[in-house]
């Protein structure tokens, strides 16, 4: 008995049918009977939704199954709007729920849409409800990142102190979305710190009281507006430096001395500036009189010329200067005499 090409078409038809439920049966079965068994229901076309969505199916379950064990009321269409949420990274839907049941525990008050929020933020949950139950210390500075391993600060007598502190906080889960880091926590410590042993006043009252820092540090709010709660600033190690105030004064003192000698050489190069004006000066005027003596012989032979000076009037000139330039002579060796005799 032959069989028409219709039905051999249908029966091809429905054994492919059979194999493509068989498939989808045999690659969810594990799944639903997992979720049935535990209490956390979940029909095949919801498994079979999700995978057509390109959610996680065995995520899903799984936080499914942990949220119901653990008495939390969260549906599978919250599991899977998370999982699928827009943004750089998809929900980390274990991490959130494992986040829930710890906070559950320890009677912190999260909601679902708190949690997603804070996961969607980039923010660990799980690890930001474990510290608000654990606190934790953060060293400051961070030697770990790479940075200073103390921090430096002069007192006012010129002391350099350096210092290093513990600061132990808790998560804040109201403030995680927005909230400032780690590293904001970091920068302001230190920043308190260095203000305060600037402030005071001699290096020796912060040595015999270190914990002073602490109180003064602590009491100016440093943890607003970070995802953090401060709970204690403690000072780990405080070591004196170098005398910063003497060593400002020694390169102020080396900057002045050239300063000055700066300002000595100005005056000597604007002396010898002067000088070498008066030297030109008078070898001027010196040029001026031989000038002026060069017009004498002619002057005395115009005389002569026109009758106004005789030959007599002449000679008696000629004495006059030679007596003149003898009593010179005379005066000048009668005072060299004295200069010798010290008298």
């Amino acid at each position: 008995m032959s069989l028409s090409p219709v039905l051999i078409i249908v029966i091809i038809v429905v054994a492919l049918i059979l194999l493509a439920l068989l498939f989808v049966v045999g690659q969810f079965f594990n799944l639903w009977i997992q979720a049935l068994f535990s209490g956390a229901k979940v029909t095949f076309f919801e498994l079979i939704g999700m995978r057509l969505r390109k959610v996680d199916p065995h995520e899903i379950v799984s936080a499914r199954i942990q949220a119901v064990k653990s008495g939390l009321m969260i549906g599978t269409n919250q599991l899977e709007t998370h999982f699928m949420a827009v943004g750089r990274r998809r929900g980390r839907v274990l991490n959130v729920v494992n986040a829930m049941i710890a906070a559950d525990r320890a009677k912190i008050d999260l909601p679902w849409d708190t949690a997603c929020a804070i996961d969607l933020a980039g923010r660990d949950i799980f690890n930001a409800v474990q510290t608000s139950v654990n606190p934790k210390v953060i060293d400051c500075p961070d030697t770990a990142a790479g940075n200073r391993k103390t921090i430096d600060a002069v007192a006012q007598d010129g002391i350099q102190l350096r210092a290093r502190a513990r600061v132990t906080v808790r998560a804040n889960i109201a403030r995680l979305v927005g909230g400032a880091t780690e590293e904001t926590i970091i920068a302001r410590v230190g920043e308190g710190i260095v203000t305060t042993i600037g402030s005071a006043q001699s290096h020796k009252k912060v040595l015999e009281n270190p914990d002073q820092i602490s109180k003064v540090v602590l009491q100016k709010g440093l943890d607003a507006g970070t995802a953090f709660e401060i709970l204690s600033i403690d000072i780990a190690d405080i070591d004196v430096g170098e005398n910063i105030g003497a060593k400002l004064q020694a390169d102020q003192a080396e900057a002045d001395k050239r300063r000055f000698q700066a300002e000595a050489e100005k005056r000597r190069a604007m002396a010898v500036a002067q000088e070498q004006e008066n030297l030109a000066k008078v070898a001027e005027n010196q040029a001026l009189v031989v000038l002026a003596e060069s017009e004498v012989p002619k002057a005395m032979a115009e005389a002569f010329r026109s009758g106004n000076l005789g030959i007599m009037d002449y000679y008696k000139m000629k004495n006059v200067v030679a007596d003149t330039s003898m009593r010179s002579s005379i005066a000048g060796g009668d005072q060299a005499k004295k200069d010798k005799s010290g008298g």
